[in-house]
């Protein structure tokens, strides 16, 4: 099977790589990159996956603290804003409570404006690189995820983001979510191939 994959235009070559499917002990997969279109589905689900505004500069491993401080910040506020209470969260399913669906709307309206000025005044990032937007693809597994998440959610209170807050207040119950979490990704994983996309 061959896979024709664009690359960044500063590259002139063409370069051929052999995958193996270790798993199912197929043929190998021959990827070619090169100026062309996506047309197959491990193709495109390999194009999604990229990290398209990664930075290519390199810097000290301390440079990284920066995120850790972001990091502990969003912690404090999820606390304080009660967004990874229990009871906030079944007060959200259960129709109770404008209280989550106000802090989510906020933020959707947040990140709306932020994409908007970002893509209207070209923003780059705090190195100078530019910041692009990749189109994304409609499918039917998009409603599959959302409802299983949000039944994960409404089990167990919480959704990947807040875990490790609810892990500093104490709750050390957590834990079973966040390996369960961990077992499932591991999961889709090993039967990424066999299942439908």
């Amino acid at each position: 099977m061959m896979l024709i994959i664009p690359v960044n235009k500063k590259q002139n070559t063409t370069i051929m790589e052999n995958i193996l499917d270790k798993k199912s002990h197929r043929e190998p997969i021959r990827l070619k990159t090169g100026s062309g279109v996506a047309n197959t589905d491990f193709e495109v689900r390999s194009l999604d996956t990229m990290c398209v505004n990664e930075s290519q500069k390199q810097h000290p491993w301390w440079y990284n603290l920066k995120y850790s401080i972001v990091g502990i910040i969003f912690g404090i506020v999820f606390v304080k804003a009660e967004v990874i209470s229990w009871f906030r969260i079944q007060e959200m399913f259960r129709l109770q409570s404008f209280h989550m669906y106000g802090v989510i709307g906020t933020a959707v309206v947040v990140g709306m404006l932020s994409v908007w000025m970002i893509k209207k005044f070209k923003i780059k990032t705090m190195y100078g690189e530019p910041i692009t937007f990749q189109p994304k693809k409609y499918n039917k597994g998009q409603i599959i995820g959302g409802i299983t998440f949000g039944l994960g959610w409404a089990l167990t209170g919480a959704c990947p983001g807040p875990l490790f807050a609810q892990i500093g207040t104490g709750a050390l119950v957590v834990f079973v979510v966040i390996l369960s979490a961990i077992a499932g990704t591991w999961t889709y994983g090993y039967f990424r191939e066999r299942l439908p996309h």
